[in-house]
């Protein structure tokens, strides 16, 4: 096909063949095997010795023309891909990074609408299983895991806080008095809930070992309702509770050792080569320089 192009466009099977780089035999061997493909003749000599298409040659021609195009519309996506520009990743966030997550996957979609990205989200326990057996390359968590073994990049600060509801009599003090907190009813994530980790070590270090009362509740939204009602206080990822501030629908309570402060990372399995879409999704990140967190008065 590109033989019969090379001579459309030049003129002759000489100069095609060194537009082609081979020698003229050679393209009148491949201008033969062609005619003898389609079973008809590609081109015709007039009587002032010059070639023209047939019939059939003008119908190659065309569709020379659409491979010649998707050729270079491959090489463009394979460069981009080689270039972390398109591609799929697929991308883990535990609970608390639904709040912002969604945001960043839109800004590099708007940057590079070539990469698909998926984003599962779930709590710690869940990620870091997806993360061991490879169903997603890199996610965005807390405290990294110590199995599986990984490399982990910080990307900003993770805040967590106790919060109340406004009428809440807690809610009314400067600083509350650690002894106070015990006797107050703590709304909870799940087992393997990074939040509720955080919680229990806080309160086991200011507490010295005291009890406290809690209720399990499956997710984020689940207990700042529930804090809002009244049926109890809850340490929660400051990330979460932005709108809720905003509007005075939570209050967050001024506690000794309060916020704790834990750190974002980003997380891939230890040696584990990144593709170049995953690549450009941690570089991007990086240069955000943690700008895409909320800011929330603590």
């Amino acid at each position: 096909l590109r033989a019969l192009s090379a001579i459309v466009e030049s003129g002759s099977i000489t100069a095609a063949a060194g537009k082609l780089h081979v020698t003229p035999p050679a393209v009148s061997t491949q201008l033969k095997t062609l005619e003898d493909s389609v079973c008809a003749q590609v081109l015709k000599r007039g009587p002032d010795g010059k070639t023209s298409l047939t019939p059939v040659g003008e119908e190659l021609m065309g569709t020379i023309i659409k491979i010649e195009s998707a050729l270079e519309q491959s090489f463009e996506k394979i460069r981009a891909m080689n270039d972390g520009l398109a591609g799929h990743i697929s991308v883990g966030v535990v609970s608390t990074g639904k709040y912002f997550a969604p945001g960043l996957v839109a800004d590099l979609k708007k940057l590079h609408p070539e990469i698909d990205i998926g984003l599962k989200v779930g709590n710690r326990d869940t990620i870091v299983e997806a993360l061991s057996r490879g169903a997603i390359e890199v996610a965005i968590m807390g405290r990294p895991p110590q199995t599986p073994e990984v490399d982990h990049i910080v990307l900003g600060e993770h805040p967590y806080i106790l919060i109340a509801a406004p009428d809440h009599p807690l809610a009314q003090r400067d600083m509350v008095p650690t002894e106070m907190l015990f006797r107050e009813t703590f709304l909870t994530r799940e087992e393997g809930s990074g939040t509720r980790i955080t919680m229990r070590r806080y309160l086991d270090q200011v507490g010295e070992g005291q009890t406290y009362r809690m209720i399990e509740m499956g997710t984020n939204e689940t207990i700042k309702q529930a804090v809002m009602a009244g049926l109890g206080i809850a340490m929660i990822s400051a990330h979460t509770i932005q709108a809720e501030i905003d509007h005075d629908r939570l209050r967050v309570l001024r506690c000794p050792g309060l916020p704790v402060i834990r750190w974002w990372h980003l997380v891939q399995l230890k040696g584990a080569t990144l593709s170049p879409t995953a690549t450009a999704f941690r570089d991007f990140l990086l240069e955000l320089d943690g700008s895409y967190l909320p800011k929330i008065p603590y």
